[in-house]
């Protein structure tokens, strides 16, 4: 099965002095995948809608990025962020459409990621929560459905555990490097089952543990996987400490693929030059 990459160079038009989310997280990658010859590349659609945003966020935080008013050290109000941030909606909602629609297997590379933003908070580099608005606005018209939501990202996905705590037909799951910003996940809540890991946690215990988080997902029983894709557990990553290889990303992938459920990931964090390597073993073991 070939997968589908939904992107636009679009999101690589903006950057901010020596941020480490930076365009050319993008701008490689797509140029590394696409040289590979082996998936399909499709353009987002512009989907989504306010009342979409507003499934995940309060007013409050939307009329925040669409003026540019706020302040966040890490989280820059740059010019036109708001656009941009549009865009990353879209290409997760695009990932989540066409996965079901086309019964493909589908990767939304894009920026800027988005699983710490909160209901009512930006943060980590993020000012929408991508794939918590493509989930939500799937549930609401297959309000009978349920899907589970794997974070491989090495920082905990604070914000999408904010928006989906408590509801019976979401299972978040998320592992994740303790301690590490934002100091969140440190146990499981309710639909939410965290897997914190310490630093220098290698291959064998990762996946390990991440054959217990899946599990949980087969007894689950989910009709559509997401996967918050982050590749910053690379061992080379410079912001953060585990010490995963490139191939480990093919092992993650199969581990998730052999649920054999419609499934679609979105780019979070990853900040080495192996990015589009990392990314490219994902994706080889996410169409299996």
């Amino acid at each position: 099965m070939k997968t589908e990459i939904i992107s636009t160079l679009k999101c690589s038009e903006y950057g901010f002095l020596s941020h480490p989310e930076k365009p050319q997280r993008i701008k490689n990658s797509y140029e590394f995948l696409h040289s590979k010859g082996e998936f399909i590349f499709s353009d987002i659609e512009k989907l989504v809608s306010e009342n979409d945003i507003l499934l995940a966020h309060t007013k409050k935080l939307y009329e925040e990025v669409k003026t540019g008013k706020f302040y966040e050290p890490d989280t820059p109000a740059i010019e036109n962020i708001y656009d941009y941030a549009l865009l990353s909606i879209n290409g997760a909602i695009t990932a989540l459409e066409h996965c079901l629609d086309y019964k493909k297997v589908t990767f939304s590379l894009m920026r800027p990621p988005g699983h710490h933003a909160k209901k009512d908070s930006l943060g980590g580099f993020c000012y929408f929560n991508n794939i918590a608005i493509a989930v939500k606005r799937f549930l609401k018209n297959n309000a009978k459905k349920k899907v589970s939501i794997i974070d491989i990202d090495c920082h905990h996905g604070n914000g999408t555990q904010d928006i989906f705590l408590g509801e019976q037909n979401v299972l978040f799951i998320s592992l994740h490097q303790v301690p590490l910003y934002p100091g969140t996940g440190l146990e499981s809540e309710k639909n939410c089952l965290n897997f914190p890991l310490p630093p220098g946690t290698e291959e064998e215990k990762y996946l390990n543990t991440l054959k217990i988080a899946i599990d949980k997902v087969k007894k689950f029983a989910p009709d559509l996987i997401g996967v918050s894709a982050g590749f910053d557990t690379y061992k080379l990553d410079p912001l953060t400490q585990l010490n995963l290889g490139k191939n480990t990303y093919y092992k993650i992938a199969e581990l998730i693929s052999s649920l054999n459920k419609p499934r679609f990931a979105v780019l979070e964090g990853g900040y080495s030059k192996d990015l589009p390597e990392c990314i490219y073993n994902f994706l080889l073991g996410f169409s299996i």
